[in-house]
């Protein structure tokens, strides 16, 4: 039988990572081998999930923990602020990078790719873990080839930093793939207050929900001559992302270079 994969997990003590946690400590494919949190340190991983002590301390220094921990995978959900460099410290210790922080530029994307293939091994990048938002951006790309005019509303708490999300963003790059550039609505509109459209993506518009009590919907709407499609998915949880993550934090053992976006891995 071969070994566990050996998981880092970066931002540890936030929502996400908790729930990364509990994911590892449960999954008999992985093993936990690091717990990595800028505020918090010497608190064990489990007993902060809620589970059984498992012997993994919280650390906050990222670099030191690679190295004397040895992971195969660090997983990140930490924030755009931190998240580049956490993944070339990675990188740069032969660790496997799977990333669900939001934030990157393209060619932040092109620079990890090329340091990962330098250092022959892979991983991944991914606004969204979540196997239902994976099928709705995949069946709005579908409806993109026949329905042209759309627009994507996305919804997240207010404490959410990045509008729009990483989530619409690759669902309007996926969309944009499958139609010609096409822009949209009346030549002569005119904003009476501004950004009262949305964001303008390829032709067509994204709007950013921020508001408390809401955790992430996105809604993608289509419009043809007497008819309206709408494709929607809700999240009402963290732990519905976590056997997404699960599936990658495997499939980046097999990787070299980096992949962007989780629907690759599925069919």
């Amino acid at each position: 039988m071969s070994r566990t994969i050996r998981v880092a997990v970066a931002g540890a003590s936030g929502r996400m990572g908790q729930e990364v946690v509990k994911m590892v400590l449960s999954d008999p494919e992985l093993t936990l081998v690091a717990a990595v949190d800028r505020s918090s340190r010497n608190l064990d991983a489990g007993r902060m999930v809620g589970r059984e002590e498992c012997g993994i301390l919280l650390t906050n220094d990222l670099e030191l923990t690679l190295v004397e921990s040895k992971p195969d995978v660090m997983v990140d959900f930490t924030t755009p602020q931190s998240v580049v460099s956490n993944a070339l410290l990675a990188i740069k210790h032969n660790v496997r990078p799977v990333i669900g922080t939001t934030g990157f530029t393209p060619e932040d994307i092109e620079e990890l790719d090329r340091q990962c293939r330098e250092q022959g091994i892979g991983g991944i990048i991914a606004p969204n873990f979540s196997i239902g938002a994976i099928l709705m951006m995949k069946f709005a790309a579908q409806a993109a080839k026949y329905m042209p005019h759309v627009e994507i509303i996305e919804y997240h708490g207010d404490q959410k930093l990045d509008a729009p999300s990483g989530t619409s963003i690759k669902t309007a790059e996926m969309i944009a793939a499958n139609r010609q550039e096409l822009h949209q609505g009346n030549p002569k509109e005119e904003e009476t207050i501004e950004g009262a459209r949305g964001g303008l993506y390829s032709g067509f518009r994204i709007h950013s929900v921020r508001l408390p009590g809401v955790f992430a919907q996105q809604e993608v709407i289509f419009g043809g001559y007497g008819q309206t499609l709408k494709i929607r998915h809700d999240s009402y949880e963290r732990a519905g992302y976590m056997p997404g993550v699960a599936i990658a934090v495997k499939k980046a053992m097999e990787l070299t270079g980096i992949v962007y976006g989780f629907e690759n891995f599925i069919d």
